[in-house]
């Protein structure tokens, strides 16, 4: 396992470094799926990971008064700052600083799973480890906002440098250790999660997702078979 990265330096800045590369379009992502999560998860426990400044986990206990949410980073200084953005619902959220790939969940049934801009830190097997760990509720959901690299021509000419470009970035500033995108739509089907709907932000750069539990159980590896075929894509797909 490749070592731990420091995400300290950028909790200040984090929100504004955002919105000078990428304008609104991350936030939108990021909330894109709200309102349809408030409306079928309105209670249970819920599990947030590298939420960074906290802006979906202060949203969430915000729109969804009956959640539980444990919210798990690496950084204490992220941790900090969700603390702070969220602290009039101190009450039902619980930090956890550590590191993904090794923490173990604190306890079963989670009835909502969470991941924003937070999976392209991880390798594919990892990405499918950790949904392994998670055991969900019946029903549950995870909301996936990521980076990908549209089978394009945008996606050879801007998408593929673009984040290239970023994973260099990161790897200075924090130490990050993961060059590449990870294919989390792989891993999360072989962890026995089926996506329902798929909202394509930025010419295909960004991707708003929400995957629904399945009763298929998850093996300690990811399965070596070839992934499903594509399909095509549409703006938004009923829940």
């Amino acid at each position: 396992m490749k070592p731990s990265p420091n995400f300290d330096l950028l909790a200040r800045p984090y929100r504004w470094l955002e919105y000078l590369s990428f304008g609104p379009f991350l936030e939108r992502a990021r909330f894109h799926f709200l309102p349809q999560i408030v409306a079928r998860i309105p209670s249970g426990p819920a599990l947030v990971l590298g939420d960074g400044d906290g802006r979906f986990t202060d949203r969430l206990l915000r729109t969804s008064p009956l959640l539980q949410i444990d919210a798990v980073d690496i950084s204490p200084a992220m941790l900090a700052a969700l603390t702070h953005r969220a602290g009039p619902h101190a009450a039902r959220f619980t930090t956890h600083c550590a590191d993904a790939r090794l923490w173990q969940p604190t306890q079963s049934g989670y009835s909502l799973i969470a991941t924003h801009f937070f999976l392209d830190c991880l390798s594919t097997q990892e990405v499918f480890q950790l949904a392994a760990r998670i055991t969900p509720a019946p029903g549950a959901l995870w909301v996936v906002s990521e980076f990908v690299t549209p089978p394009t021509l945008f996606g050879s000419l801007v998408a593929r440098p673009l984040v290239a470009a970023l994973y260099l970035a990161f790897r200075l500033l924090t130490g990050l250790g993961v060059q590449s995108l990870p294919d989390h739509a792989t891993a999360l089907a072989a962890a026995g999660w089926q996506r329902i709907a798929h909202r394509q932000h930025l010419a295909g750069l960004l991707v708003s997702e929400l995957w629904l539990s399945a009763a298929s159980p998850a093996t300690e590896s990811l399965p070596t078979a070839h992934p499903p075929e594509s399909r095509t894509e549409h703006p938004s797909e009923p829940l």
